[in-house]
């Protein structure tokens, strides 16, 4: 059952056993509290933003409230940050000479502070509100909070529920600059591994195979002893993209890999063939969306999904008008007769077998000898 409560904690409890060490984390309150886990998000705050912090605090005006989760862990910090590690963040580097505030235009560091205003900062009492509860009920409750600086992304909200071994060991491969996930795929996966959205692209894709959900899938797999299935799946991703798909396009970085490798990578495919006509179709004017070039070529050029996919240049509407005028109003099919706005502009010509988007090749259909002539090509 949820249970969330209110505590009290000075600054200086929180700074007790203070700890940053890079990617690996950094913890404080005794080495009770995950201020940031291992390979999160990097501090976002500017020099301008943390200075108004301490000066908040000095100030004793009130700080935007805090949200703490428990872990559940036994071998490890008993509560992580959920909301508030930017502020928190910003007067545990203060405190550790990280950075000076100035004041009546002087700069001063921590330590260099008057004894009465030092004082003051140690003794700051932070509100926090600590959650308690199954996976389910804390990442509701996460969503509804997540409301103050700079917003967890989703992938975060997720990372604060299912803590564990799997976690830490996919956040080494998937959740830091350089990281071996964004070396191999970075040029075919949009996303900010500090963000978690490298990891979060490769859940989906995963859950998306197992026909699941990220939550299921991490629930799942939340004490397992690595996250070696994940990060070997990405690879199998990665390496079949680059096998069917030899020359990179810029364009590859916007689709969605993992799912065209779940619906495809059983099938037997001429990468050479593919080559050649993935530049055909770059090279086409037709083609307004580049991006859908690859999933049209894996679905075997089945017509349907070209219009679809390639978002094929249409008919300008004068055009359009034209020849419904040319036509009298009626289809070039059934030759029965319609208003305009039940009529659209066809190729005479289908795209797939060489006609263009010119006048030339429009001819006006009603949408029921329409639909039938695409079913047809």
């Amino acid at each position: 059952m949820l249970d969330i409560h209110e505590i009290r904690i000075t600054v200086g409890e929180v700074y007790s056993g203070y700890s940053d060490r890079g990617d690996d984390g950094v913890t404080a309150y005794d080495g009770r509290l995950d201020i940031r886990p291992a390979y999160q998000r990097e501090l976002v705050y500017n020099q301008q933003q943390q200075e108004a912090v301490i000066d908040t605090v000095l100030h004793g005006y009130p700080l935007n409230t805090m949200y703490w989760a428990t872990t559940g862990r036994t071998d490890g910090p008993e509560f992580e940050v959920l909301d508030g590690q930017q502020r928190t963040l910003s007067l545990m580097r203060f405190l550790d000479h990280q950075f000076a505030v100035t004041i009546d235009g002087a700069a001063y560091y921590a330590d260099s502070l008057p004894q009465d205003r030092y004082e003051a900062l140690m003794k700051y009492q932070l509100t926090v509100y600590v959650c308690t509860g199954v996976a389910s009920e804390k990442l509701a409750w996460f969503r509804v909070v997540n409301i103050a600086g700079a917003k967890l992304t989703d992938q975060e909200l997720r990372n604060a529920v299912y803590t564990g071994p799997w976690l830490s060991d996919a956040k080494r491969h998937f959740s830091r600059r350089n990281c071996p996930a964004y070396g191999l795929g970075g040029h075919y996966v949009k996303g900010d591994p500090i963000r978690q959205e490298l990891l979060e692209t490769a859940l989906a894709w995963i859950s998306d195979a197992q026909d699941t959900t990220i939550e299921v899938y991490m629930s799942a797999h939340q004490h397992d002893a690595d996250a070696d299935e994940l990060w070997q799946y990405f690879q199998d991703v990665i390496a079949w993209v680059t096998k069917l798909f030899p020359k990179y396009y810029t364009d590859m970085k916007s689709v969605d890999w993992g799912r065209l490798y779940n619906k495809w990578h059983t099938h037997t495919y001429n990468a050479a063939e593919l080559e050649r006509q993935a530049a055909k179709l770059h090279a086409d004017e037709e083609v307004q969306s580049s991006k859908g070039i690859y999933e049209y070529l894996l679905s075997r050029n089945e017509t349907p999904f070209a219009a679809k996919l390639l978002h094929l240049r249409g008919f300008d509407e004068a055009d359009k008008r034209r020849k419904y005028a040319e036509q009298d109003g009626r289809c070039a099919l059934c030759h029965r007769q319609f208003n305009y706005d039940e009529m659209q502009g066809d190729h005479i010509v289908p795209w797939s077998k060489g006609g263009r988007t010119t006048y030339e090749n429009l001819q006006m259909l009603c949408r029921e000898c329409n639909a039938k002539k695409s079913d047809q090509y």
